[in-house]
């Protein structure tokens, strides 16, 4: 393989360069407020952000009649089997979760919704997650980031439009960004949009691909790329559409998938196709932005379905381990089945800690929760993953066969480390969005430093390097017996800082391509949220703030289990970062990759 030309390395510099200019004008416009994320990089713990827990508070009532409904119609008329097999969710189950209210959930009371918030309305998706997951996504789909976009941006005219049907699920809605050059990588949206000579509509060309709902959904929410007027090239607008548009075009409405076969995910294609200037959603060139803030709703709301899917497994392992014979004995007598189980229950208490409080960030209203929203979709999403294997795995052979669930559930849950972001790019997303502020730091006192500027920075530098060395962050438990853990999370606050300091010392510019080193410090920063919002939930069980868990499994033993399990992968994936085998692994892929 011949050596790359200078001039392919320069083009190479130049494509990386307005790479990280896209980026740093689509994550970090506007103030960045120092959350319990951010915070963590800083070797602070922002403990509001946290502590207390959330609890529905006065919406419980209504919370606990609505789960009664859902539940209620469910037993009588949601068969996830027959969804899977005829890959089709009934009209009927349809127009039966629209009566509930469960297609407009979150949508004021005076358009017609039920006015729940992000938190209430995880309770209604989790309920949905651990029955099928085709309807939860489907449901997600269509009001998590479907609909979502337009309750945030819509003009009064928008809304009043399309809301009201899209809230009784008589319309429904999808979000349409995936491309043939545009999954993960979002900001390569290639679909255009061109303005008319007289301004009063944009004629939009391309392919959306991958696209849940996209081939029944009345309204579409599409993101294609549009001039902006004092702006050199494109960006991306958010426009709404609707397939009666001339030049709208349905290539595929149900493509056979590996699982969810119940949702209808879409190939579609726009050809000339004239959208009035009326139908922008949002700010002209604003798109990928109004795309970020609807994730983080529906990232939120895939924490809740896989926590849901999480309990079923956990159900069906414990019920199988107390049932099932071998060997004279009981499954759930052998350490090995026990150990798994005791790992499904610790997992699926921290998912539910971590997916209530990332919800009762939104509910507050606060600024920025990027960070944390993308820490649950890929904390969530992975050890669920694991979680329907090990539960597949005590049910051995039988597992394997369609006539059980696991089946369909192992099938279900491969997506969702791809969907909303794949959790490879979103693990590099977290680090690099968590090192920013830390390493703009540091490269203003190297400059103080060397060109004798700003000389201040130095001594409070030094200051600030003394204190975190020797002070850990207040962790404010009120529980004497969750202490210990408080002050552990506490230390290894005050240890991922150093570490991460280290790191961006080490390797200073070459971090920004450094994907091993994110993924460590990423998996240390998901755990320490992880234990943060483990003992909320905890402290506020044993304050009396918070009733237990109605399933024993997701109580003190399984909370106990998930502080210790998140402090040794953390302590790991901080060793790692000087001790590891990266070196070999690179030349490995070189020599499979690179080498022909």
């Amino acid at each position: 393989m011949s050596a790359p030309t200078t001039e392919s390395r320069d083009e190479q510099a130049l494509e990386r360069e307005k790479q990280v200019k896209q980026a740093e004008e689509l994550l970090f416009a506007g103030p960045q407020r120092l959350g319990v994320a951010k915070g963590l990089f800083w070797g602070r713990f922002v403990a509001d952000w946290v502590f207390p827990y959330p609890t529905l508070g006065d919406e419980r009532p209504k919370v606990e009649a609505a789960l009664a409904e859902l539940r209620g119609f469910c037993d009588a008329h949601l068969d996830p089997v027959a969804i899977d097999r005829q890959a089709d969710i009934p009209r009927a189950v349809i127009d039966g979760l629209g009566r509930l209210g469960v297609l407009g959930m979150t949508a004021p009371e005076a358009m017609g919704g039920r006015g729940f918030s992000q938190g209430a309305y995880c309770k209604i998706l989790e309920e949905l997650g651990s029955r099928c997951s085709s309807t939860s996504i489907f449901v997600n789909a269509h009001h998590s980031i479907g609909m979502r976009a337009l309750l945030l941006f819509g003009t009064d005219e928008q809304k009043r439009r399309w809301l009201p049907g899209l809230i009784r699920g008589e319309a429904l809605a999808a979000f349409a960004l995936t491309e043939p050059e545009a999954g993960s990588d979002a900001a390569n949206v290639q679909t255009t949009a061109t303005p008319s000579g007289d301004g009063s509509h944009y004629v939009l060309n391309g392919q959306k691909r991958y696209i849940t709902n996209g081939g029944i959904a009345d309204v579409l929410t599409v993101m294609a790329r549009t001039p902006v007027p004092g702006r050199e090239g494109t960006a991306v607008t958010a426009f709404l559409v609707t397939p009666d548009i001339p030049g709208f075009r349905v290539v595929e409405a149900r493509a056979a998938k590996l699982g969810i076969r119940g949702t209808a995910t879409g190939k579609l294609a726009f050809e000339d196709m004239a959208v009035a200037r009326e139908n922008v959603l949002g700010t002209l060139g604003k798109g990928l932005r109004l795309a970020l803030t609807v994730l983080d709703f529906g990232r939120t709301t895939f924490g809740a379905c896989c926590t849901g899917a999480s309990k079923s497994c956990l159900r069906l392992a414990i019920e199988h381990a107390r049932t099932r014979r071998q060997f004279g004995r009981t499954l759930g007598a052998f350490e090995l089945v026990r150990s798994k189980v005791a790992r499904m229950a610790a997992w699926t208490y921290a998912m539910e800690a971590m997916t209530t409080v990332t919800a009762g960030l939104i509910d507050r209203g606060l600024d920025d929760y990027m960070l944390e929203t993308a820490m649950l979709k890929v904390y969530s999403t992975e050890a669920l993953w694991t979680i329907v294997n090990d539960a597949f795995q005590i049910h051995g052979g039988a597992a394997y066969f369609t006539d059980r669930p696991l089946e369909r559930m192992f099938r279900d849950a491969r997506i969702n480390q791809i969907g909303e972001g794949a959790n490879e790019v979103l693990t590099s997303f977290i680090a690099m969005v968590g090192l920013r502020g830390p390493g703009e730091h540091l490269r203003d006192v190297y400059e103080a430093v060397v060109k004798h500027r700003r000389l201040g920075l130095v001594p409070r530098f030094l200051g600030q390097q003394a204190a975190a060395r020797f002070r850990s962050p207040a962790v404010p438990v009120r529980s004497s017996a969750l202490r210990p853990h408080a002050r552990e999370l506490a230390r290894l606050i005050r240890r991922f800082a150093l570490a991460v300091q280290r790191a961006m010392m080490r390797h200073r510019e070459e971090i920004l391509e450094r994907q091993l080193v994110h993924a460590r410090i990423a998996w240390a920063a998901m755990e320490l949220y992880a234990m943060a919002c483990v003992l909320s939930r905890r402290d506020a069980e044993l304050s009396g703030a918070l009733p237990p868990d109605p399933e024993p499994a997701l109580r003190g033993d399984a909370a106990a289990l998930a502080l210790q399990m998140s402090a040794r992968r953390i302590r790991e994936e901080l060793r790692d970062l000087d001790h590891n085998d990266d070196p070999r692994f690179l030349a490995a892929a070189r020599a499979s990759i690179d080498k022909r």
